[in-house]
């Protein structure tokens, strides 16, 4: 790892990285806009924003074949799914049940590696996966006492966990073959047309929200993406597990943004089962990095 930056700034960084990221649930709260069209301006803004990079990095395009650009469009038909369902969760359920469940994103990808890749799991793992899974459960039934309709924000929150899994199993491998520019232009591109698309299907309309909206917007196209280019850019000194351990904090993040700016209140079942999701996750992702400190030691020994 490069260690040319203090742990002080790294601490420094996460912590502005999970600001950021627990800012999109409040202002997908705050906008009077239809979810699709606030998923369809974050992502194409998003875009506007990646041109100039992707722009300098125009020989990657001359290496991607029509296979991969198939790849690449299965992979942001997922991401627009996974922006769709998961804002339009927030017009039910709370900021607190929502971004709990999003937290189940490492657990889900594991169940869909198994299928899908064979990947094992071990019984720490399954353990931890049981805990997270209770934690929902607990958060659900108490959306049953508040409303049916916080029930069916939780099922779409859950529902975007998967469509934003699968998105990343089926770019897994083309990744290697882009920058994470050129690849973030293309599938936020294909996401946002997916929104657009539904739109035009729903008769939702594109333009004549407030100022306050198209700011709400902006925010969101830039804040939020901000956290995934810090988290990029600390990859350079820290492990993957601890960048996904910090996004863990997104749920306490947005609970707490949403309780002084939304006045949303926390009840007791939103904290008991945010605790079980976030211990039971957490002893997954430290599972992970027991093999990476194998390899380590081992590459070590050949030093």
């Amino acid at each position: 790892m490069n260690t040319k930056i203090s742990n002080q700034t790294i601490s420094i960084m996460l912590i502005v990285g999970i600001i950021a990221i627990s800012t999109s649930a409040i202002f997908a709260k705050l906008t009077t806009a239809s979810p699709s069209a606030l998923s369809m301006y974050r992502l194409w803004m998003a875009c506007i924003f990646l041109l100039p990079v992707v722009v300098m990095k125009w020989k990657e395009w001359k290496n991607i074949n029509g296979k991969d650009y198939a790849v690449l469009f299965f992979s942001g038909l997922f991401l627009g799914l996974h922006y769709l369902l998961w804002y339009g969760s927030l017009e039910y359920t709370s900021v607190a049940s929502s971004t709990i469940i999003l937290a189940l994103q490492p657990l889900i990808a594991l169940i869909g590696g198994f299928f899908l890749f064979k990947e094992k799991a071990t019984k720490v793992t399954i353990v931890s996966m049981i805990v997270a899974i209770i934690g929902v459960v607990v958060i659900g039934w108490g959306d049953v006492s508040a409303s049916d309709e916080a029930l069916y924000g939780d099922f779409l929150s859950f529902c975007s966990v998967v469509a934003v899994v699968g998105y990343l199993l089926i770019g897994q491998k083309i990744i290697s073959k882009l920058s994470h520019w050129v690849y973030s232009f293309i599938v936020f591109f294909v996401a946002g047309a997916v929104a657009c698309l539904y739109n035009i299907v729903m008769d939702i309309p594109f333009v004549g929200y407030t100022q306050f909206d198209y700011l709400l917007f902006l925010a969101t196209a830039i804040i939020p993406t901000m956290a995934a280019v810090i988290h990029n850019w600390l990859l350079n000194y820290v492990n993957a597990t601890t960048i996904s351990m910090s996004i863990l904090g997104e749920p306490v993040g947005a609970t707490v943004l949403a309780y002084f700016i939304l006045q949303e209140t926390l009840i007791s079942s939103h904290l008991i089962g945010g605790v079980l999701v976030i211990i039971g996750v957490s002893f997954f992702l430290l599972q992970q990095q027991q093999p990476e400190k194998h390899i380590v030691s081992e590459q070590q020994k050949h030093v």
